[in-house]
């Protein structure tokens, strides 16, 4: 039977409603993980009543968000080491997982170091080095930052750090869920470097992460005016998704910039 052009907008419109509503939701042992992007790379995750933050920061809005079991800081610079985000959301004795450099500027949490691993309020975290190859500025010395490999219901999530696709990236092995920086200044991680690097580990779902700078430093301080770059950001998440095609990789883009 032919469908009517209204029905047939309807039923389009509940497809993308249902797409939508369940983006964040991945399915797993136990019950579902929901991932909650809040801004740039900052970023809260839950499961089975544990609630890990990655990177929290007061320029987000975290009126909604749930008190940390878990904090991981991926770095030091003030969008990934935010210690009024953490005093807000840390529950009474929850541990902060941080790099050494990290350490030393908020004075406190419990230190991994690349390559290291541990289980923090019963979540098994994996520390993955976050490191630049390319010479220049901005320059992150190996060994300075971490992303995470965290294991939440049977689903091993990785949250890169901010840095190339080093090898140590490349040699992940069963990763469900990345979350992936994109649009580095210098030409690291543009839309085709973030393609070829994801196909070396397959995860099975990217979000994209801390891809829009610009509007990161408005957030930052909003005194400045917002850059209007809705376009050109636009057009680099779809060149991704256009190198990726074909390929057994779903590519999601979270709200980490709200209006």
């Amino acid at each position: 039977m032919r469908l009517s052009r209204f029905t047939a907008f309807t039923a389009a419109f509940l497809l993308i409603a249902v797409s939508v509503s369940a983006q964040d939701r991945i399915p797993a042992e136990g019950g579902d993980v929901v991932i909650t992007p809040i801004l740039h790379s900052s970023v809260q995750i839950e499961h089975g009543g544990t609630v890990v933050h990655i990177d929290p920061w007061t320029a987000g809005d975290l009126s909604s968000a749930k008190p940390a079991d878990l904090i991981l800081v991926t770095d030091d610079p003030g969008h990934h080491l935010d210690p009024a985000a953490i005093e807000q959301l840390r529950k009474p004795g929850a541990p902060v997982v941080l790099t050494a450099t990290a350490h030393a500027a908020f004075g406190d949490g419990e230190v991994l170091a690349n390559g290291e691993q541990g289980v923090f309020a019963g979540v098994p975290v994996a520390a993955v080095p976050a490191y630049d190859m390319t010479p220049g500025q901005p320059w992150h010395p190996m060994g300075e930052a971490n992303g995470y490999v965290v294991t939440l219901g049977g689903k091993r999530l990785f949250f890169s750090g901010v840095g190339e696709c080093v090898p140590e990236i490349q040699a992940l092995e069963d990763i469900d869920v990345a979350f992936m920086p994109m649009n580095l200044p210098v030409d690291r991680m543009r839309p085709i470097p973030v393609a070829e690097c994801v196909k070396t580990f397959g995860p099975d779902l990217v979000y994209l992460i801390h891809y829009d700078n610009a509007t990161a430093r408005w957030f930052g301080n909003r005194e400045l005016p917002r850059p209007d770059n809705a376009e050109q950001i636009a057009g680099t998440i779809q060149a991704l998704r256009d190198a990726l095609e074909g390929e057994p990789i779903e590519v999601r883009d979270g709200d980490w910039y709200p209006r």
